[in-house]
């Protein structure tokens, strides 16, 4: 299987988009320790789409990104050569089913956690503050964005209702605009540019990083087997 990558770094610290299974990624400290977990991750997010891998996987990195973002953090100013290209409407309707589809299992997976306010992990500073530890935290967190990636792109949102009814309206009120599938590229807040690619990638990778740190918690805190791995990670 091809493997097209994208390397985001500062320094040393890396992330690795994989830009064929859109939201995949990989972090570390290294570009080689980046590299080094893709295997396990495009085998996590194909079960998760509920696809099995027997093949070996050719990496090849098509975009380097030099960046001034914090990314052992995950910040990330990103955008993709490929996410600069108009969209067809069957590829949009693919990506905003997954969008859905990732809502919608991280509100199982929410769901299934005993105790939303209850956490092992401890309080660290993060670029966008104290980082979220409980349960609650993390949803609030991860839904909370709805309202500020839709508007990047000039479509009014907000983030009222869960994670799912929030991404469902925004998604309705960008279609209702003329010409959205032309993927315009904007220079938006913080001098970051953005365009509807970006949006839908930005929204399957948020979800799946705090989806993987709301499980991780959640098992050290509650055991394995209390929380659902709706996502599949290992």
């Amino acid at each position: 299987m091809k493997i097209n990558c994208i390397w985001e770094h500062n320094g040393e610290n890396s992330l690795i988009y994989i830009e064929n299974l859109t939201g995949a990624y990989t972090r570390g400290e290294s570009k080689s320790v980046a590299l080094s977990k893709i295997d396990t991750e495009v085998k996590n997010y194909l079960r998760w789409m509920g696809v099995s891998l027997d093949e070996l996987l050719e990496i090849d990195i098509v975009q380097e990104i030099c960046s001034p973002c914090n990314v052992a953090d995950a910040d990330s100013i990103a955008i993709f050569d490929s996410e600069k290209q108009p969209l067809t409407r069957a590829e949009y309707e693919i990506l905003k089913n997954l969008c859905l589809k990732s809502a919608m299992d991280f509100q199982k997976l929410y769901d299934s956690v005993p105790d939303k306010h209850k956490s092992v992990l401890t309080e660290r500073k993060t670029f966008y503050g104290k980082r979220p530890i409980t349960a609650f935290e993390m949803y609030k967190h991860t839904k909370d964005v709805n309202e500020y990636y839709f508007t990047e792109i000039g479509v009014s949102a907000d983030n009222e209702g869960d994670i799912i009814d929030c991404r469902r309206r925004a998604f309705e009120k960008l279609e209702s605009q003329p010409n959205f599938l032309s993927n315009k590229v904007v220079l938006s807040s913080y001098d970051e540019f953005w365009s509807l690619r970006k949006v839908l990638r930005r929204f399957l990778w948020h979800d799946r990083i705090h989806a993987k740190a709301m499980w991780r918690m959640a098992c050290k805190t509650f055991g394995n087997e209390a929380v659902a791995n709706v996502f599949c990670f290992e």
